[in-house]
């Protein structure tokens, strides 16, 4: 589980990604990288790490459904996930 410190960290990064997200749109299409440098370093989107919603799990998430392999495999052995079932061959 990631602790909640992480969690809120990542909240307030979002946050912060959504206001400078317009004003780093505008400067990337000018091309001015210098003004884009100024910018806070959170700001940028490649800064937020994709979480675990159930676990807090920080690797193997799956995008679609925001879970990671670990939640993703028990869930689709509980059923809890339509169309989803373990291979067999």
């Amino acid at each position: 589980m990631a602790s909640k410190s992480k969690i809120e960290k990542q909240k307030r990064n979002r946050l912060l990604i959504e206001k400078y997200a317009e004003k780093r749109k505008e400067l990337k299409a000018a091309g001015d990288y210098e003004a884009l440098a100024k910018l806070p370093r959170s700001s940028s989107p490649t800064r937020l790490r994709r979480l675990c919603q159930l676990t807090g799990r920080p690797r193997g998430v799956y995008r679609k459904f925001q879970v990671s392999r670990i939640m993703l495999r028990d869930m689709a052995l509980d059923g809890l996930i339509p169309g989803m079932r373990k291979a067999s061959w």
